[in-house]
């Protein structure tokens, strides 16, 4: 654009300039009317799959013993509610059994000679034996056969991956030591790191998206599970978990992902993000005053939205407002004038 054919309409409106129709066209300089419209919030968080605790389960010795044989050895196995897990040598466990078989001969041999209750004392010792871990079918099979193996395989009572296993076999367990840890993969977690500062913007009711750049930008949504209630006093960083379907077991622990918190849209006055032009002093748009006459106005912002920014304060409804070219604008005005626009704004104003 030709800065000599600038003219000032007045020479007392310092922030005001004319251009000519030619000016015009050649910078490309377009305006709208400003309207209300509507806005909403979106934050980005940088977020990472784990594991849904709520669907993970451990899988514990109830006897101490000994580890003879494990089933799974390898973490990410998947393992089948009722398969073989491990098979345990107990002293405990296999002097129980003992104990059963012994109470079934004596109730055979002296059921009908003595008043003693052999089937309250079978069941006792069955009992015992079922809260050890064996299984009923385990059990009949005891009964059946007569004889007691010194070992005794334990199953799994859930589905899931492995994703703990820090025993070995021919290692000793305790009653409650933990064998596996198993995790459900139909749900995930994508946890995200948010600072103190962004914590206002968070509503528990928003709408959650997560983004999987390893899936080519995919989204899906879910909902905010969690919001850790106490910040990390050396990072202020705070942990928001977002709960997610994984139809198929595609996703994996470990992956990264964006969290998007989507908050409800508000009607307000909205313009394009390029009207408007901020550095330290503030931000101002161009309106239009005349068929070919601009004034520059300092305009408080608030939301950013896509290409939309949502204006506070400094415009009305109606206002012609420079969409295209407000930069050209920008630096005509310093070029002829030799100041910068915002110098004449009052600040304490806005």
């Amino acid at each position: 654009m030709d800065s000599t054919l600038v003219q000032d309409k007045n020479g007392d409106k310092r922030d005001e300039i004319e251009l000519s129709a030619q000016q015009i066209q050649l910078g490309n300089i377009h305006t709208d009317t400003i309207r209300n419209g509507t806005i909403g919030d979106q934050l980005v968080l940088t977020a990472t799959l784990n594991f849904d605790q709520m669907n993970a389960s451990s899988v514990s010795s109830r006897v101490m013993g000994r580890i003879e044989k494990l089933y799974f050895k390898n973490l990410g196995d998947y393992v089948k509610r009722g398969s073989p897990l491990f098979d345990l040598y107990s002293e405990e466990l296999n002097n129980a059994k003992q104990e059963y078989l012994l109470v079934l001969e004596k109730k055979k041999v002296f059921a009908a000679e003595t008043i003693i209750d052999f089937d309250r004392l079978l069941q006792a010792a069955k009992n015992k034996l079922i809260l050890w871990g064996m299984s009923e079918s385990q059990v009949l099979e005891l009964e059946k056969n007569k004889k007691a193996s010194p070992t005794t395989t334990f199953y799994s009572n859930e589905s899931g991956y492995i994703t703990g296993l820090d025993i070995r076999e021919g290692d000793y367990v305790m009653e409650g030591g933990t064998i596996v840890k198993l995790s459900d993969l139909s749900r995930l977690w994508a946890e995200a790191q948010v600072y103190t500062s962004q914590l206002a913007g968070i509503d528990r009711n928003s709408v959650a998206v997560v983004q999987l750049p390893d899936f080519g930008g995919r989204e899906i949504k879910g909902r905010i599970e969690f919001v850790n209630p106490e910040i990390n006093p050396d990072t202020r960083i705070n942990l928001v978990r977002v709960s997610i379907p994984n139809p198929g077991n595609q996703l994996k622990p470990g992956m990264p992902a964006y969290v998007l918190l989507k908050s409800p849209q508000r009607k307000t006055l909205t313009l394009p993000i390029d009207a408007v032009i901020r550095d330290g002093a503030g931000a101002t748009i161009w309106i239009q005053t005349g068929i070919n006459s601009f004034k520059s106005v300092m305009v408080e912002t608030g939301l950013e939205s896509d290409d939309r920014i949502e204006i506070k304060s400094g415009l009305k409804t109606g206002d012609i407002v420079v969409v295209s070219g407000a930069y050209l604008l920008n630096s005509e005005y310093i070029f002829k004038k030799g100041t910068n626009p915002m110098s004449g704004h009052d600040m304490k104003n806005m």
